[in-house]
């Protein structure tokens, strides 16, 4: 297997990895998180939904569809001091990525837009890498973004393309990878993933991988979230994903795009601290931290300040690559 930083990875070449044995699987793509990355560190996130519920959307694995009725209340928009509270307390915790989601279809240029970007610069100010997922953008509100502070802009694939019809009716693919080159264009960082346990086949991850590693540019942030089905939507009596797909998919992603910040994401409150090891020597480096993710459960601080002390591990500073890249400068200066 190749060890370069790679655009062009075909499907027979992301399949061949894909189906490698685990455990080999799991040797080289440690060796490549060896390579390219500290593996004593997992950046430590903190995602708060400060607007839930009432989504128009029909995503079926999602308690916030309007359409479904999963017993989450709708909440109107939170004020921006709420916000900033919690994001100090995620702070004090050792979380250094903020990330504030919206249920809402796309963005519209409103007044609880502009209180979003005050709230972008409200974390900002505090010193963590503040991220948002609210849905579509136009280039210009993901300039705007970036103009009040914003660090990331996360937007999902959720799946492949192939599949993606059957997941979501409400907008398509290429509205979602519109959004990407949007934020792109802002030069803002690209947090994009997706999830496993929706009914799709091996193929489809590896497509959806496919999409992700032959980006003009890999995204910064890959999240790889197992589905918890939620009571009320159409995916509710899904099985659990197995840990060895989740390892698996870590792995291939890690081997795919090095030096990307493969997040372990949603269906961790499920996962022993045994399983969640496997999946950092597979190659996650980051994780989300906190009660809630939105609306799922999700291990609080505590656990994880213990895993970490187990396993040896340390929370990522805030904007490491921004200090990496200004002392190269110094260097060179």
């Amino acid at each position: 297997m190749s060890t370069d930083i790679r655009n062009n990875w075909t499907p027979s070449e992301i399949k061949a990895v894909y189906d490698t044995p685990l455990l080999e699987l799991i040797y080289h793509a440690s060796g490549l998180h060896h390579q390219y990355n500290d593996t004593a560190e997992v950046q430590v996130c903190t995602l708060l939904s400060i607007k839930t519920g009432g989504c128009s959307e029909d995503c079926v694995y999602c308690p916030q569809a309007a359409r479904y009725n999963t017993g989450v209340d709708v909440q109107a928009l939170m004020q921006k001091e709420e916000v900033l509270t919690y994001a100090q307390k995620a702070k004090e915790a050792g979380s250094t990525r903020f990330c504030m989601g919206a249920a809402w279809r796309e963005v519209r240029d409103n007044r609880d837009f502009d209180r979003v970007l005050d709230m972008v610069k409200g974390v900002n100010e505090m010193g963590m890498e503040v991220c948002c997922t609210l849905g579509m953008l136009t280039e210009y509100q993901a300039q705007r973004l970036a103009e009040a502070g914003l660090y990331a802009y996360n937007h999902n694939l959720d799946t492949s393309k192939e599949h993606y019809g059957d997941i979501i009716t409400t907008r398509t693919y290429d509205d979602r990878l519109q959004t990407l080159e949007n934020v792109r264009k802002a030069g803002v960082t690209v947090c994009c993933g997706g999830i496993i346990g929706l009914g799709e086949t091996h193929e489809d991850r590896i497509q959806m991988l496919h999409t992700l590693a032959t980006m003009p540019e890999h995204p910064e942030s890959v999240p790889i979230n197992a589905l918890v089905p939620v009571a009320g939507t159409p995916l509710e009596n899904n099985t659990k994903v197995d840990i060895w797909d989740m390892v698996r998919m870590i792995a291939t992603a890690r081997i795919l795009m090095p030096k990307t910040m493969v997040r372990l994401s949603a269906g961790r409150n499920d996962m022993s601290v045994a399983e969640q090891a496997l999946c950092f020597m597979a190659g996650a480096n980051s994780i989300f931290a906190g009660d809630k993710l939105l609306t799922t459960a999700n291990p609080g601080f505590e656990a994880d300040n213990a895993m970490f002390q187990l396993l040896g591990l340390s929370p990522r500073k805030a904007f490491k690559e921004e200090a990496k890249q200004y002392l190269r400068e110094m260097t060179e200066v």
